[in-house]
This record gives C-alpha cells, sequence and structure tokens, in this order.
C-alpha cells in the first residue's frame, strides 16, 4: 500500500527565490509547494516587485516575505537569517533568478563585455552556489535544492547568446553540489522548462518566434505551462524522490530530444 506521506510536502519548509508575478514559473512552483502542503518563505526583487507578490505571498499564506536583490551584499544571508529564526530548519528551496545586461543579452556572444558577462554569472550562477552554502546546515534532515535551466545550456538556440554559456555553468554546477551535498541528504536538481512566456523571457529577441517553432517541433506539439513545471518541481522535492539528484530534468513535452 503506497504511503501518502512520500507524496506529501505537509510540515515541510521551503523558500522560493525569484517570484515575479502570477505568470512567472518560480509562482508555479510556489503554487503546487503550497498545494502539496509546504509552508513557504517568498522573496521578491524590489519594492516595485513587491506590489506583485505581496498578494500572491498572502494568496499562499507565506511565513514569510521579503526582499531579495542577490546583489545587494548581504540580502541573501538576511533572508536565510529570518529563515532560522522563523523555523530553524528548511526542507527544500527554489532559485529562480536570472540576468543579463541587455546589450550583452541581445548582442553576439562574442562581443559580450566582460562586465556583462560576470554580471550574468553572478547573478545567474553562483547566486545559486550562495544559496546552497547558506541552505546546507537548515537542511539537518536533508532537503532538496532546485535551479532553473533552458535547453540553450548544452544545444545552440538562436538569440540565447550569453545566457548559454552561464547556463551551462549553472547545470554543471547542479550535478557538483548533488556530489558534494548528497552525503547529507541533500539533493539537487536544474528543472529546464521549454519555452514560457514570461518577464524574463521578453527580454530575449524574436521570443514568440521561438515559442511557436519549440511547440510544433516537440513531440506533444505542446509546450509546458508554469503550472506543469511546478508540479514536476513539487514532486522531486517529496520522499518519494529522495534518491533521485544531480539530474536537468526537462518539462517541454520532449522538445529536447528532437534533433
Amino acid at each position: 500500500m503506497l504511503d501518502p506521506q512520500l507524496y506529501s510536502l505537509e510540515d515541510k519548509k521551503g523558500l522560493v527565490l525569484g517570484v515575479a508575478n502570477r505568470d512567472s514559473i518560480a509562482y508555479g512552483c510556489a503554487l503546487a509547494f503550497r498545494e502539496r502542503g509546504a509552508d513557504l518563505a517568498l522573496t521578491y526583487f524590489n519594492d516595485k516587485a513587491k506590489k506583485h507578490v505581496a498578494p500572491i505571498a498572502k494568496e499562499l499564506e507565506a511565513s514569510i516575505l521579503m526582499p531579495c536583490n542577490v546583489n545587494e551584499e548581504g540580502a541573501l544571508e538576511a533572508v536565510f537569517d529570518a529563515i532560522e529564526k522563523k523555523w530553524g530548519r528548511l526542507d527544500f528551496a527554489l532559485h529562480a533568478i536570472a540576468f543579463a545586461p541587455k546589450m550583452d543579452l541581445q548582442g553576439r556572444l562574442v562581443d559580450c563585455s566582460l562586465d556583462g558577462f560576470l554580471t550574468a554569472m553572478d547573478t545567474s550562477c553562483h547566486s545559486f552556489l550562495r544559496m546552497a552554502r547558506l541552505a546546507e546546515p537548515l537542511m539537518k534532515g536533508g532537503g532538496t535544492l532546485f535551479t532553473l535551466s533552458f535547453y540553450g545550456a548544452t544545444r545552440v538556440v538562436k538569440n540565447y547568446n550569453v545566457m548559454g554559456p552561464v547556463k551551462a555553468a549553472l547545470e554543471s554546477a547542479v550535478r557538483y553540489l548533488a556530489y558534494e551535498l548528497g552525503p547529507q541528504g541533500i539533493r539537487v536538481h536544474a528543472i529546464s522548462p521549454g519555452p514560457i512566456q514570461t518577464r524574463a523571457a521578453s527580454g530575449l529577441r524574436d521570443f514568440d518566434e521561438m515559442m511557436s517553432e519549440a511547440a510544433a517541433k516537440a513531440p506533444t506539439h505542446q509546450l509546458a505551462s508554469i503550472h506543469d513545471v511546478g508540479r514536476t518541481t513539487a514532486a522531486l522535492a517529496t520522499d518519494s524522490a529522495k534518491l533521485f539528484t544531480g539530474e536537468t530534468l526537462f518539462v517541454d513535452g520532449g522538445h529536447h530530444i528532437m534533433a
């Protein structure tokens, strides 16, 4: 007989970094975590974003709502300090943060500036390492760390430009973190959706064309929604997936398998 606790997040404490609005992948994941019973901490980028995220925090009955710009010294640490004081532990955390300066994102990789490359790598990749380092001592009984990638990490995707190498580094970091944190029972995954219309995606040139082409190419002839991504991510946070780690999981209707 199946143990329902294996598939539940009741009494679990989770952090979701990078909720922007109800169209964001982070929201789809946060909603799925909450539907399985988790208690949540949510962050927003700045005061302008707060007006979009505060109603989400209320809807999801989040115990913690805080600003977090990972490029600001001490911001991420403040979030983890609040978690330690409120809960004393953490069971899962989702890193849904990526950024590259518009000029570097929309230009050729060969023309990318050093400052632009370092900003993209720090914000989109190294902040995940910092999140893992802060989460480790709070995951006393094990846990799960997630980040978001894209198939442009391993294949050339027109107009993805500097984010390709950055996401490749992120996926590699997932594997190394899974190795290093595995003995503590901490699992690490990258979730790789296909194209989804989000605020972050709007920074890519010809994104609508990319979505249409991906839907036509995928075996299912449809793309994942934020809720599809959320349900997959939430399932991986449960004990039913406790021996599953170090993976990049594609939630894209099979698009990534096509030549």
